[in-house]
């Protein structure tokens, strides 16, 4: 199953950061002969085993979305939002209220019949606490009669859908892409020879505060790690002036990242990993792309303050309208960090300096 698949199954499944276990399961199978093992909050990972440092190579299976905060008397549901959901891209968005595989209810953010909205309504952004989803109950007894109940999970409705030839739309891509990407170099993994101990992850709750990485770094104690997630593609009109990152030009590694808003926190990379990546790329010749942001964030920021301290850096692939429900990624950059991703593993050796000099 190539990349292109790998992605197209995993966006088909819903995810919620605190509900990852059908998307783990997922990956299990997947993953089909190789060993995994999981912890108490849901984390997956494979190992490898090897002479070297010992690597954390993972990324994370989560989705942000929302929950269930009450179920009106007229059967609508109110939601609370969970992780970083842009109140502006969500009125007449279709949303799945996640039961069970077999039993999740479809329905709809409303937006007020425009024949009926004032002049300033037309311009405004509805706040998330005044919005409503639709499931096309007629009470509350029926919704919960269907299984909906308070902090039920709701995600944007799961699928993808091609987008010209090389691309892919939908929601999700944060970070399915991350884990397809990750499956496959599994598989490149478990026919090599030689190596490094590499141990591939995937991290649940991401997207609420990055909460699931961190004790799973603890556990396995890594010299190295190394993060798989988007990079904010910056070639579109409105995203210009912030770098230049370009999907189908290649991944990239982040040398600065930086979240001022409630998690002060971010990662400047190790150098001895941005030179093996920069040396990587050019070995393979995979042009390789450079990110510098502030307002972006990965569970990176706390898996390198693991015990003696983690020579860390942000690898990935660049992604357009992040958090909305029409995700575009270029299948093209995910095949060549594949192929990055393995190529600087295998430049890992015994010998591998992690010194600052």
């Amino acid at each position: 199953m190539s990349v292109r698949d790998l992605l197209t199954d995993l966006m088909s499944i819903p995810g919620l950061s605190g509900h990852e276990d059908r998307v783990r399961r997922r990956i299990v199978h997947h993953l089909g002969p190789l060993p995994s093992a999981s912890d108490r909050l849901g984390n997956l990972w494979t190992t490898f085993k090897g002479r070297g440092p010992s690597i954390l190579l993972f990324t994370h299976m989560d989705q942000l979305g929302f929950v269930v905060r009450k179920i009106e008397a007229d059967g609508f549901l109110r939601l609370e939002r969970l992780g970083g959901v842009p109140e502006r891209a969500l009125a007449s968005q279709r949303v799945t209220i996640c039961l069970g595989e077999g039993r999740d209810i479809n329905g709809v953010i409303a937006n007020k019949s425009h024949h009926a909205t004032t002049p300033d309504e037309k311009y405004t952004v509805v706040r998330y606490p005044d919005l409503y989803v639709d499931c096309g109950f007629d009470n509350r007894e029926s919704a919960e009669a269907a299984g909906i109940h308070i902090g039920a999970p709701v995600v944007y409705s799961p699928g993808g859908s091609r987008l010209g030839e090389n691309r892919v739309s939908g929601p999700a891509i944060d970070d399915r892409a991350g884990c397809a990407v990750l499956i496959e170099v599994a598989r490149m993994l478990a026919d090599r020879e030689q190596g490094p101990t590499v141990h591939v992850a995937f991290a649940t709750q991401e997207e609420f505060s990055l909460r699931g990485a961190q004790p799973l770094a603890q556990r396995l104690l890594p010299d190295i790690a190394i993060q798989v997630d988007l990079m904010l593609a910056t070639d579109t009109p409105d995203m210009a002036d912030r770098g230049e990152m370009r999907l189908g030009q290649g991944p990239g590694i982040s040398l600065y990242s930086f979240h001022g808003r409630g998690t002060l926190n971010g990662v400047i990379p190790h150098p001895a990993m941005v030179r093996l990546f920069e040396e990587a790329a050019g070995a393979i010749g995979v042009p390789l792309q450079r990110s510098a942001q502030s307002g972006a964030l990965t569970d990176l920021s706390y898996v390198q303050l693991v015990g003696e301290g983690v020579a860390s850096i942000d690898v990935g692939f660049p992604m357009r309208y992040s958090h909305s429900s029409c995700e575009v990624v270029d299948l093209r950059d995910l095949d060549a960090l594949c192929k990055l991703l393995i190529a600087a593993l295998a430049r890992i050796g015994p010998s591998f300096s992690l010194s600052r000099d």
